[in-house]
């Protein structure tokens, strides 16, 4: 193809393999020009020279090869990259180390072979909008940490005042409730990752006896998202340290250890389970043993949420805005296309709280682009019209 002729966006395929090169052409990418490179050098000059509008970069290489993430960061050193970059390499070459090293240094996608059509156009076009959208603001201003405009905080005092007054009487019966029922503190807190990254705590009514960490490995067999990898971890009496077999074969701490709250995973073991059963959280248990009975009602009918109202108060939450997620799950969004929901207003409730409450599971990425969709269209108005949705909502039987 004559480079002059490029009046589309470009996909920059590097030192594809003709089979990767026919599988591209007859993916569903919008409409983009394909256009492919034997390596790295060629890409720099072509894209230098003709200014050509690549949308995204997409390499056949080891990670570690000159067209891996040398490649990545060359194009990062000349101030090129402003798009995904993405490796393609096959999926027996592809180590827990390479992983690792690719993300932290910001590769967007490792796409492993046999190539999966669904994978590469569902990704790779997501990839796409969202670096568009995230550049297109950049260019503009620099993102300064959330402040929340003075007439959403007004609103956000006044809603949780009035409610924590209103709702004292059913905060009085629910915390004897707790207390009678079982031994321990009524409220408790757990860390969660809100506005702009920040830590705060994050309140509840109990749902579980106190000891119900210490019951998971008694109850490992009910695990709803049981499956093969899961054999292979193992939960440590005295710290609930989850190791992976090879770790616990090897005796020695997990590599790459990460944490919920005050528990210490494998990443190895988390990536495994995750992949193995989409949408799988760490551990849930059908009828779960472990939740008290005053538990299994507050949380079909959300009142253990009622807390957060002082999470409002205190200027940790809004009453409306983006979920604040655990420690373990908002490390993983860390990149630029993930980033764009923690630059709204951390919430009690939100968009996809709405909108899929009582219909079922909803996948990673379907939540992702309901948080991004709040982030970049939330107004005061928007937000009035979600609280009226929140109320029937409400009332959708829904167990956690």
């Amino acid at each position: 193809m004559n480079l002059a002729e490029a009046n589309t966006e470009i996909i920059a395929l590097i030192n594809c393999d003709s089979n990767t090169k026919a599988l591209f052409a007859t993916y569903l990418l919008g409409g983009k020009t394909i256009m492919h490179f034997e390596n790295g050098v060629e890409l720099v000059n072509n894209w230098k020279k003709n200014k050509l509008p690549i949308v995204a970069v997409v390499s056949q290489s080891d990670v570690l090869s000159v067209n891996g993430i040398s490649l990545f960061e060359n194009l990062e050193k000349r101030q090129l990259l402003t798009t995904p970059f993405c490796l393609i390499l096959p999926k027996e070459q592809l180590t827990e180390h390479k992983r690792k090293l690719a993300l932290e240094t910001g590769v967007a996608e490792l796409f492993t072979t046999p190539l999966s059509a669904e994978s590469v156009e569902t990704r790779l076009n997501f990839l796409i909008a969202y670096w568009a959208k995230i550049s297109k603001k950049q260019q503009h201003k620099t993102f300064a940490p959330y402040k929340t405009e003075f007439l959403k905080r007004a609103f956000d005092i006044l809603f949780a005042g009035t409610a924590l007054i209103c709702l004292s009487p059913l905060f009085l019966i629910i915390y004897l409730w707790i207390k009678i029922e079982s031994k321990g503190p009524a409220f408790y807190y757990a860390l969660r990752v809100g506005t702009g990254y920040r830590v705060f705590k994050f309140y509840k009514f109990r749902s579980m006896f106190t000891d119900a960490d210490k019951r998971l490995k008694d109850l490992k067999h009910l695990n709803q998202y049981a499956s093969n990898t899961n054999d292979n971890i193992s939960i440590a009496d005295d710290d609930l340290d989850v190791r992976c077999y090879d770790c616990k074969a090897a005796d020695i701490s997990c590599r790459f250890p990460i944490y919920a709250d005050k528990i210490e995973w494998c990443e190895k073991s988390y990536i495994e389970n995750k992949s193995s059963k989409a949408n799988s959280a760490f551990f849930k248990l059908k009828n779960d043993p472990r939740i008290t009975k005053v538990g299994k009602f507050i949380r079909n009918t959300s009142i253990d949420e009622l807390p957060q109202l002082w999470n409002v108060i205190i200027g940790d939450m809004s009453i409306v805005g983006n979920r604040p997620l655990p420690l373990y799950e908002a490390e993983k969004l860390t990149s630029d296309r993930y980033a764009l929901r923690f630059l709204a207003p951390a919430g009690i409730t939100g968009l996809w709280q709405v909108e899929k409450r009582g219909k079922g599971e909803m996948s990673e990425d379907e939540r992702l682009m309901l948080d991004n969709k709040y982030a970049e269209n939330h107004s005061f108005v928007n937000d009035i019209r979600l609280i009226m949705k929140t109320i029937p909502a409400l009332f959708q039987s829904e167990s956690v």
